[in-house]
């Protein structure tokens, strides 16, 4: 099972990036898929989730209307369209995956992780 991030860089504030994370090793298209984000110092939080069809997207409040997650299940891939980017959005972004029913919001719902990609903005 893995699941590999990648789409990370440094930007300046208002730039965009788009994180791919691609899965291996189990069936993603059975999985809700999210993304979630550690600054240093802090916990590790919630960005964005996405259901197994796709069709269902939920978003924190601090990236709603700038970041769009979306997947490929035929290319078992999930993905983070990030806009608008602020220096606050500076982080390591992780995707993860879950078979767990519901809006899942919190780190232990989810069984499998990425490695992390590292976004940096600057202002």
């Amino acid at each position: 099972v893995q699941l590999q991030a990648s789409g990370g860089g440094s930007v300046q504030a208002g730039g965009s990036l788009r994180l791919s994370c691609v899965a291996s090793g189990f069936r993603f298209r059975n999985y809700h898929a999210a993304w979630f984000r550690q600054a240093p110092g802090k916990d590790r939080e919630f960005v964005a989730r996405i259901s197994r069809s796709g069709s269902g997207e939920y978003y924190s409040d601090s990236v709603k209307g700038r970041f769009t997650i979306s997947r490929d299940n035929a290319a078992s891939t999930l993905y983070l369209q990030m806009n608008g980017l602020k220096p606050e959005d500076t982080a390591i972004y992780y995707c993860a995956a879950t078979s767990t029913v519901g809006v899942q919001t919190e780190d232990p719902q989810y069984g499998y992780w990425g490695q992390g990609t590292q976004v940096t903005v600057s202002s």
